[in-house]
């Protein structure tokens, strides 16, 4: 009986993605889950060290974990084990987040590496198929996927109901690709679409099921988020952000990336959906005109 077979086998059958790095962060390797959920194979990533591995894991914050906090590089040098949620780059392009399991290896009492596990960590998101089917597909944008314009408008009305009726507060944010023009004139209609599909994956995997991302025309992303105090507002639309910043394609060798601009606000007791909808456009210009690539926040957001 071979054991390493066995083991081999039972790795390489696992729905956790698995991957095994040395002390000088040397990918020795890959699992075959860690190629499904990742889009990379064995050849691609086996023998390269993570910095160049084209995962380019960050965090919520958007922090390049290569460069700046590494758990793999910390656990070869303390020997912790550690669990944390980040954001890896899948081959496509798209952010997806992954709960990553990381623990070392020793030989002879000496730390020889350690080893990542990670998984899909995507919610489960807002999107009930069953009344798209009935809509005829009337509900969703067919480039991105995301939910469309008449998805929102109906879905920001439900919500201010239950604003009005329950008091159960949410935000609303307004989201346009700075330069988009420009970026389709250097570099085509189908890659200014390639990075809109991009970036609707990404979005997709970053929602939970009470919000709503969808998008509202060519350039503009929409997100309405239920929210517990208002203070968690913004949060939710620096994700917007980074979500689109952190999303790529290639392009003649070289990753192509796009900046987002955003404007957030939540709603009063006078608001109707329009002055609600027109006040968080006015704070997206309002990001444009002061540099781009930023949120701004309804000054009279209270900040409890």
């Amino acid at each position: 009986m071979d054991i390493q077979k066995i083991y081999q086998s039972i790795i390489d059958n696992m729905d956790n993605g698995a991957y095994f790095v040395d002390r000088n962060r040397k990918i020795l390797f890959w699992n075959h889950a860690a190629e499904e959920i990742t889009g990379y194979t064995h050849d691609e990533i086996v023998g390269r060290s993570c910095p160049e591995s084209m995962l380019n894991h960050v965090d919520e914050n958007g922090t390049p974990l290569c460069q700046e906090g590494c758990p793999l590089f910390a656990t070869n040098i303390d020997g912790k084990h550690r669990q944390e949620r980040v954001f890896l780059r899948h081959k496509s392009g798209y952010r997806m987040p992954v709960r990553i399991n990381v623990f070392p290896i020793y030989e002879e009492k000496e730390i020889i590496g350690s080893v990542e596990l990670f998984m899909n960590d995507s919610p489960t998101h807002y999107k009930d198929e069953l009344l798209d089917s009935i809509a005829g597909g009337a509900l969703h944008d067919p480039l991105s996927g995301l939910p469309n314009r008449n998805y929102l408008e109906s879905f920001l009305g439900y919500k201010m109901s239950e604003f009005r009726h329950f008091g159960r507060m949410f935000a609303l944010a307004f989201a346009e690709i700075d330069d988009f023009d420009a970026f389709t004139a250097d570099y085509g209609k189908k890659t200014a679409d390639d990075i809109l599909k991009n970036i609707g994956v990404s979005i997709q995997q970053n929602m939970r099921r009470a919000d709503l991302v969808g998008r509202w025309d060519d350039r503009q992303f929409v997100g309405i988020y239920a929210i517990e105090k208002t203070y968690d507002a913004p949060i939710f639309a620096e994700r917007i952000r980074q979500a689109i910043v952190n999303t790529e394609i290639e392009h003649q060798d070289k990753s192509l990336k796009v900046t987002a601009s955003v404007g957030l606000t939540i709603p009063k007791a006078s608001d109707t959906v329009p002055i609600l909808t027109r006040r968080a456009i006015k704070l997206m210009e309002e990001s444009v005109e002061s540099g781009k690539n930023r949120v701004t926040v309804d000054p009279r957001m209270p900040r409890t």
